[in-house]
């Protein structure tokens, strides 16, 4: 089983949280072709400012991949500006493990994970990528910080 960590925002992670589904853009292919019934993803979030408040970056919550990749072009995802009118069209079907309310901040987890080797610039690790494969242990600390949180 591999675990991952998925690039999103705070809109398409309410999509994925209602709806059970999350979706790549066509030049991911090769990332969520990787993707296997029973893998688990994190929904990673970046920061984001609404009405003067901060929001940080944050794990919004984790979900077990139920399904093989297909593709499907209806419109239920918000495409960010600077991806135009992406609908994000191969997709895969989830199912909640776990829902962080309120999500889990994850600077502070950031000396932790092993999969972000330059701490000071970590933001590149994430960075202009769908989704990533994490570690284990990445993955187990994140759900312990998120202990007693959401569903």
């Amino acid at each position: 089983m591999t675990r991952w960590l998925a690039i999103s925002n705070r809109e398409n992670s309410d999509v994925v949280i209602k709806k059970h589904i999350w979706g790549v853009p066509r030049r991911s292919i090769n990332a969520i072709n990787r993707v296997q019934l029973g893998d688990t993803i994190l929904i990673y979030v970046g920061q984001k400012i609404v009405d003067k408040e901060v929001l940080p970056p944050a794990i919004t919550g984790s979900f077990e991949v139920t399904s093989k990749m297909h593709e499907n072009s209806s419109r239920i995802f918000i495409s960010p500006a600077k991806l135009g009118d992406e609908l994000f069209p191969l997709r895969i079907k989830l199912r909640p493990v776990k829902i962080f309310d309120p999500p889990v901040e994850f600077k502070p987890l950031i000396p932790d994970m092993k999969f972000i080797t330059n701490k000071k610039m970590w933001s590149g690790h994430i960075r202009g990528q769908a989704m990533r494969e994490i570690p284990e242990e990445d993955y187990q600390r994140i759900m312990e910080a998120g202990q007693g949180e959401g569903q």
